[in-house]
């Protein structure tokens, strides 16, 4: 695992403008909020050769909290090379003021190779053998569909969903993204991807805490390697970035909730869907809502206009019983509300083109290291999870955000499960909220 941190500076062209280090922009704006001085003369008393002083002399004019300061800081980004998916997704789960990016699964490197070594992320070295055999499984797996979709891609064209007008090497890229779309399914969780994320001193630090706060030994190490890179940068405000009995507290009560519910669950059939969907539009009598749907969402132009108080007032919950670990890695990072999963495997998923009768081995015997690692109260037991693994998956936010969310994730280019998931959602909501019917674009998730 490797952390890099980058540091925004003034472009060429601004070059009249002071050069700030976080912190420093920081400590002046605090001191900003308490005075009328106005900030250029704030600035003036400010010695840009000796940011440190200058930062101590301002945090010490009033006891200013750590937080709201940390907020201040602008964008800190920090680079996280080789990661397991699974820390990449917790990563992600927990910052949720982050703006970020991971690695596609398109372009990572689909091996056992490319797997971090069982002692980094807590497998009992008795089990390691058969983690790493069962996993060399998997990728084999993997590619052996994936070559034969491919195949069954370019002899029946007809099957890949292609438009009329592609050019011969969309119809090539196309046909790759259908054989690994459904082939995914057998990719070990704990293979190694990349992400960035940009967030601020006071959501890195909360994020380190919660980070160093889980059983997870990779967990641990990732939130040390990111505290040092950012001390270089942020050094007062990630002093309060270490773990907390609160944190330790709630992520022992969710493991010891998982293992319970993953041991009673665990199986390999695939599971049938099944979507929950509430929505509340209960407004203060004093404050009713008045505003038609059909006003909040009818003057935009795409899923990206903005939506009236109708909808931006209504809460929505939604969730499904099966999400696929494939899935939930990006519907996860939907930013907007809180994300709650047991993070088990209540099932597992294959595309209708994969017999799960031809990889019945395969999967009998990953389920039964999960098992065992289950029974031995282990964290480690995420590793052995792949992701076609079906878990609950709820999502909690308002109402425009849930329709954007479904708008994306049906629409031009989206991959055929979200589609499906998608789908079902919004068929519930329009239950409920079926004035709304008129003017939500569901897409069709062409092409793929």
């Amino acid at each position: 695992m490797k952390v890099t941190g980058l540091a925004l500076v003034p472009p060429p062209s601004a070059a009249d403008l002071p050069k700030v280090t976080p912190e420093l922009l920081a400590s002046v704006l605090a001191r900003y909020s308490r005075s009328n001085e106005g900030l250029a003369a704030i600035m003036a008393k400010v010695d840009l050769a000796n940011p440190d002083a200058s930062i101590d002399r301002i945090l010490k004019f009033v006891d200013y909290g750590h937080a709201s300061i940390g907020g201040l800081t602008g964008g800190l980004a920090i680079a996280l090379d080789d990661v397991s998916m699974w820390l990449a997704y917790k990563i992600f789960e927990i910052a949720q003021m982050a703006d970020g990016q991971e690695s596609s699964t398109r372009y990572i490197t689909m091996d056992a190779a490319n797997l971090p070594a069982p002692s980094e992320i807590g497998i009992p070295a008795d089990l390691a053998p058969r983690w790493q055999a069962l996993m060399a499984k998997s990728f084999a797996a993997y590619h052996a569909e994936y070559s034969r979709l491919d195949a069954l891609g370019t002899a029946e064209p007809r099957r890949v969903r292609v438009p009329a007008d592609a050019k011969p090497a969309v119809v090539t890229r196309i046909r790759k993204n259908y054989a690994l779309d459904r082939s995914r399914y057998f990719i070990p969780l704990a293979t190694r991807t990349n992400l960035g994320l940009v967030q601020s001193s006071r959501m890195w630090a909360a994020t380190v805490k919660q980070l160093d706060s889980l059983p997870h030994p990779e967990a641990r190490a990732a939130a040390k390697l990111i505290r040092d890179e950012l001390l270089k940068i942020s050094p007062r405000l990630m002093r309060h970035s270490s773990a907390e009995k609160s944190y330790q507290e709630q992520a022992q009560q969710e493991l010891a909730a998982s293992l319970r519910l993953g041991l009673s669950r665990l199986s390999t059939a695939p599971l049938a869907d099944q979507v929950w969907v509430h929505v509340d539009r209960v407004t203060p009598p004093f404050l009713a809502e008045e505003q038609p749907v059909a006003e909040a969402l009818r003057h935009r132009a795409n899923r990206y206009g903005y939506q009236g108080t109708a909808t931006r007032r209504m809460r929505v919950s939604f969730a499904w019983n099966n999400m696929a670990v494939a899935e939930l890695r990006d519907l996860n990072r939907h930013r907007t509300g809180h994300r709650y999963t047991p993070f088990i495997q209540a099932g597992f998923y294959l595309p209708p083109e994969i017999s799960h009768a031809s990889h019945q081995a395969l999967l009998d015997e990953q389920a039964e290291l999960t098992r065992e690692l289950m029974r031995r109260g282990s964290e480690a037991y995420v590793y052995s999870l792949l992701l076609g693994a079906q878990t609950p998956f709820e999502h909690g936010t308002h109402g425009d955000k849930f329709i954007y969310e479904a708008e994306l994730r049906t629409g031009m280019g989206s991959h055929y499960r979200y589609a499906e998931h998608l789908s079902a959602a919004l068929k519930e909501f329009f239950k409920q909220v079926p004035e709304a019917r008129e003017w939500v674009v569901e897409g069709t998730a062409e092409p793929e």
